[in-house]
């Protein structure tokens, strides 16, 4: 494991990109699994899409995988000069704005391009913000890559104790990034549409942004071939839905927040993580998806 991440590491960028590439086509062969979940997941989103169309698609975002492995391995060694050669914004004013309100922001995210670059590259740019994420099952893997996100500021809550967190977070003005495109379970999944199918999703950020008052906003970063670089995009505040019921207005929020990444998911379609099993976990009295 060290000598690989040392070996893509050391390489120049492109050759680390291109080598990254190679290890995801090679995962794509031989991860059969995880294969079919993401050609299932594609018949399930695009019906209308063909057999081959959804492998081509399919194929592609595991470059994109490939690429992202490369780009985490490099971070560590990447300066704040070095990285603008090939990251730009787009819509950081949406999220300074948001910001200064002083009540605190979320970032509305998932597994869309490359999202560990996206919150390292923000703290490099001199925006530290905290994020959720599940602990990994190795504990030394878990503590190497923590130790490569937080290198220029960041923190992370872990999903198991992030509840007072996130609240803390808001009432101090921070930011918190949320990957909220993962499948859940209840009572901390809702059921709301995503491609048209109901998925559980989790609702902890429409809880407390109701609660606190903090900002939702979107925040993705994307690979723009046409411009041979990523686009780190901010889209302006969300509306939050508030009519004083406050199951209603979770439920609500959380199928606004899940409209947001179905959009965006739309745009990039070869850069989301279509082998996670997102449509899992079923309404009562409905079949299995997988």
């Amino acid at each position: 494991m060290w000598i690989f991440v040392h070996a893509l590491r050391v390489l120049p960028r492109p050759l680390a990109r291109v080598a990254g590439a190679a290890i995801a086509r090679l995962a794509y062969a031989s991860l059969g699994r995880l294969r079919r979940a993401g050609l299932r997941n594609l018949q399930l989103a695009f019906p209308a899409m063909s057999a081959d169309q959804r492998e081509a698609l399919l194929r592609e975002e595991y470059r994109n995988l490939g690429w992202l492995l490369a780009e985490f391995c490099q971070m560590p060694t990447y300066t704040q000069d070095f990285a603008r050669r090939f990251i730009r914004y787009e819509g950081l004013e949406n999220y300074l704005a948001a910001r200064d309100r002083g009540h605190g922001v979320f970032v509305l995210t998932g597994h869309i391009g490359a999202w560990e670059l996206s919150s390292f590259f923000h703290s490099l740019a001199g925006n530290p913000m905290s994020m959720v994420i599940r602990r990994l099952d190795n504990p030394l893997v878990d503590r190497m890559v923590n130790r490569i996100r937080c290198q220029h500021g960041n923190r992370v809550l872990h999903k198991d104790d992030f509840a007072r967190g996130l609240i803390a977070a808001m009432r101090a003005g921070e930011t918190v990034g949320i990957l909220m495109d993962t499948n859940m379970t209840p009572p901390q999944g809702l059921f709301v549409p995503f491609f048209g199918i109901e998925a559980c999703t989790a609702s902890g950020m429409a809880r407390v942004a109701l609660k606190t008052g903090a900002a939702v906003l979107p925040g993705y970063l994307v690979w723009h071939q046409e411009e041979g670089k990523y686009v780190l995009h901010f889209g302006p505040e969300l509306a939050l839905h508030r009519t004083g019921d406050s199951e209603a207005d979770t439920t609500s929020n959380t199928a606004l927040f899940t409209a947001v990444l179905e959009d965006i998911i739309r745009q990039y379609p070869t850069q989301w993580l279509w082998m996670h099993r997102r449509w899992k976990t079923r309404p009562p009295g409905q079949p299995p998806l997988y």
